[in-house]
């Protein structure tokens, strides 16, 4: 029996770059969502940090899983929440990242990675994997020295850092794994792979 197609409805390098290094076949599809429409419209309905990365990422595949009848899609989000219960989202320029940097020195956050795969429309598979970090107390001079270096790669990310770049020197501790701070939960999703023949057992 051909095992199905997966299709990563993203075109994020770094998801990309994760199932890639896994060697996990796969192709990336843009889901034309209206990312911030659609969040504005679930944080009115009062959906905290956690539930709205499932339910984007559930939106995500579930608009590609229509169209590409037999594949397995899979739809990832990931939202940053902060001490208060507070959620930010990525920066819109670099004086909003500063700002945005600012705001996490000295403190704890957690990252929500979401998966959702759907299968003909219907969801058939899903996990959320929670990293918290605590960003050590970072200096304006910092700050600044470090857009200056990472800016063009960095602004893409929630949080204004990657994890596998120079990003790694704002933390001082993080739990959890570094599959979910790039934006994926890639053991569990390896697992429910191999159950369905994507990837070898």
């Amino acid at each position: 029996m051909t095992a199905p197609e997966l299709i990563l409805a993203s075109q994020s390098a770094s998801r990309r770059a994760m199932l890639t290094a896994a060697q996990v076949p796969h192709h990336a599809v843009s889901p034309a969502v209206d990312e911030e429409a659609l969040k504005e419209a679930l944080r009115a309905e009062g959906h905290g940090a956690r539930q709205l990365a499932d339910a984007l990422a559930e939106a995500k595949a579930l608009k590609l899983s229509i169209r590409m009848p037999g594949a397995l899609v899979l739809g990832c989000d990931q939202t940053l929440e902060l001490e208060d219960g507070a959620m930010l989202d990525k920066a819109v320029d670099r004086d909003d990242a500063a700002a945005i940097l600012r705001r996490l020195s000295g403190t704890t956050h957690k990252l929500h990675s979401a998966a959702v795969v759907c299968e003909n429309g219907v969801p058939v598979w899903r996990a959320i994997e929670t990293a918290s970090l605590t960003v050590r107390p970072l200096s304006d001079s910092y700050i600044a020295a470090y857009l200056d270096q990472d800016w063009e790669q960095c602004r893409w990310c929630v949080g204004c850092y990657r994890i596998e770049g120079p990003g790694a020197q704002l933390f001082s501790a993080i739990k959890g794994t570094h599959f979910a701070i790039q934006g994926l939960p890639l053991l569990p999703m390896l697992d429910f792979l191999r159950v369905r023949g994507v990837v070898a057992r």
